[in-house]
């Protein structure tokens, strides 16, 4: 288990074990704040929640999401991050046992808050933690290879829910789920490697020292409003998925609802290509070919509601242009600043919360009005949007 240090930079050449490890971790972390999104319907039915309104579960987790990235995912900078993550991966399992034992619409939407809040913060956590623990060189390969693991993970997510909600009803989710972490905090707690401060900020400074590069970086500004959009268009689309295919003529079960998410796992492989293609300076190329085919992926998507297979090709499309742009542009932002992985991590994040909770929102308001067609309306004019801001708002393209 011994990482190879390298002296100069305070850094650390990972193995093959440790990556995988946070790869794993980041991927079982983030599952929580998915689960809920092919269960919407029962939750609706079990807290007589209007199918309009019903978004507002995963708004309350989106919240929880923010809140990690304002208090929590900064201290990783200015505390030790091993002794972090222990607390927070307790604070996850006491969140998903609140919300299976929920009996009441606040006591669900708290908990879901909380299990969004923690488990965001052992996400990005993780993923600041390795790039932390990795040399510059391979930097983007291994935010590469662990954002494969988040997206493995919420594709798994959406799986794994349906088919345990089929057989034990939404709340054996969570209670599986909080077993599962308990498992994990067994493995971490002596396998994580342990790293020295790099950096003179405390934890009094954390917060607004995040505020200053928000209000600084324009690396993260741009790419924050990128991810905004981004995560917004994929939010409209997962969030109202289930409203269309458990209504005639489809009536799927959650079980092949969530299945159907496993079709995108192609880009997990997409998003440890697109850490490469930043390793070698093409960042900004493989940003373009993503909101390109972001774009793209609604036609298919929106005629899906007719044919599976074409859902099926909107969803690899999704999910492919997604990660890539996710990877390239967390890739970026690391860059910028070497020390503060944590706190531009959060500040990144803070959009991409934003976005999937405003996109949940506008998915099941579209959709009790409009049908699916609204749905596809509101995700295309998203995507446009990020195209357009992309092309408006350029950063210097050393790929040419």
């Amino acid at each position: 288990m011994a990482i190879l240090a390298d002296k100069s930079t305070g850094r650390a050449d990972l193995s093959s074990f440790q990556v995988v490890l946070f790869a794993s971790s980041s991927g079982l972390s983030v599952a929580n704040v998915y689960y809920a999104q092919p269960l919407l319907d029962a939750l609706a039915l079990s807290f007589s929640i209007t199918p309009a309104l019903v978004g507002g579960v995963i708004f309350a987790t989106q919240v929880g999401c923010t809140l990690a990235l304002l208090l929590l995912v900064p201290l990783g900078d200015v505390v030790n991050r091993r002794r972090l993550m222990r607390c927070q991966l307790a604070g996850l399992i006491m969140a998903l046992l609140l919300v299976c034992t929920a009996t009441h619409v606040m006591m669900l939407l708290v908990a879901m808050l909380l299990t969004g809040m923690m488990g965001t913060a052992m996400t990005q956590g993780m993923i600041a933690y390795a790039a932390a623990a990795s040399t510059p060189e391979m930097r983007g390969r291994v935010v590469g290879a662990v954002a494969g693991g988040v997206v493995i993970g919420l594709l798994l997510a959406r799986a794994a829910a349906g088919l345990i909600s089929d057989i034990t009803g939404w709340r054996g989710v969570y209670f599986c789920s909080a077993l599962l972490m308990v498992l994990l905090a067994a493995i971490l707690w002596r396998r994580l490697p342990d790293l020295a401060r790099t950096t003179a900020a405390n934890k009094p400074e954390a917060i607004p020292s995040l505020w200053r590069m928000l209000n600084t970086n324009r690396v993260l500004q741009v790419r924050g409003v990128l991810a905004l959009l981004m995560f917004a268009s994929f939010n409209i689309f997962w969030s109202a998925l289930v409203l269309l295919l458990r209504t005639p003529p489809w009536q799927l079960s959650h079980g092949q609802i969530g299945a159907l998410g496993l079709v995108g796992a192609i880009s997990a492989l997409i998003a440890g290509r697109a850490g490469r293609w930043a390793d070698s300076g093409l960042a900004e190329r493989t940003s373009a070919m993503a909101l390109a085919v972001l774009l793209l992926s609604w036609l298919p998507l929106w005629l899906g509601a007719g044919s599976l297979m074409l859902l099926i090709v909107g969803i690899l499309l999704l999910d492919a242009a997604g990660q890539a742009l996710h990877v390239s542009s967390q890739s970026l932002i690391l860059a910028s600043q070497q020390d503060a992985g944590g706190r531009l991590i959060a500040g990144y994040m803070l959009f991409y919360s934003a976005g999937s909770g405003t996109g949940a929102l506008l998915s099941t308001q579209a959709f009790s009005r409009g049908g699916w067609d609204a749905v596809c309306l509101c995700g295309i004019a998203s995507s446009v949007l990020a195209l357009l801001f992309w092309m408006m708002m350029p950063l210097t393209r050393a790929d040419g």
